[in-house]
């Protein structure tokens, strides 16, 4: 399907070049004032996991801003509300704790990029501090951090994601009660029941 394929970074490197010094010492081991601040206003977070054969998994994070808690300048937590029960990213975690997280400020371009080595934690007492609506998490994912830096915005502004004159028109797609009755195909489970069945998770199930 693909061809001339890059098999190595010499290759990348000659026809991309080499990062500048700003791209490379903004790279820190430890949360700084700036990073905190950046977490602090930061309603969203993906994070990024793999399994021990390396297959990938990224995973939307959503609270009120400042729902991902920094507990010191190498260590983070980021509480699991109900969700699926998939459990696609925790299993990964449970085989290679390696993670990539990356915050978003709504409004802003630039995004700050973590990475660092997870694990799964039920500490009551630090469970409690992470509740929302009184409603305590059963399992939050704590973070070692080992590398941390501001990633510029250049994605953003070349997506407009947050301008919205410049989002795509989405009347023509389809609904998602739809395109799940298309794809999981349940007997018995029309698209009124699809439909049903999200609003009822949106309106009793976000915490």
């Amino acid at each position: 399907m693909f061809r001339d394929v890059i098999a190595d970074e010499t290759d990348l490197r000659a026809l991309l070049g080499t990062p500048s010094e700003v791209a490379v010492k903004k790279q820190l081991a430890r949360l700084d004032a700036h990073c905190r601040a950046i977490i602090a206003h930061a309603p969203f977070v993906l994070l990024a996991t793999a399994d021990a054969e390396g297959r990938c998994d990224v995973s939307p994070k959503g609270d009120p801003a400042g729902f991902v808690r920094v507990l010191d300048d190498t260590h983070l937590v980021v509480p699991d509300r109900p969700g699926n029960k998939r459990l696609d990213g925790m299993r990964n975690i449970l085989a290679n704790p390696r993670v990539g997280l990356l915050f978003l400020v709504p409004g802003r371009g630039e995004t700050l990029r973590v990475n660092g080595r997870a694990c799964i934690t039920r500490d009551a007492d630090l469970l409690a501090t992470l509740a929302v609506a009184d409603k305590i998490p059963s399992l939050a994912i704590g973070v070692e951090v080992e590398e941390v830096f501001i990633h510029c915005a250049k994605a953003f502004k070349r997506s407009g994601l947050w301008e919205p004159a410049r989002w795509p028109d989405v009347s023509g797609l389809t609904p998602t009660a739809k395109m799940f009755h298309d794809q999981v195909a349940i007997a018995g489970m029309s698209v009124e029941d699809f439909a049903r069945r999200l609003e009822t998770g949106y309106r009793t199930g976000l915490y």
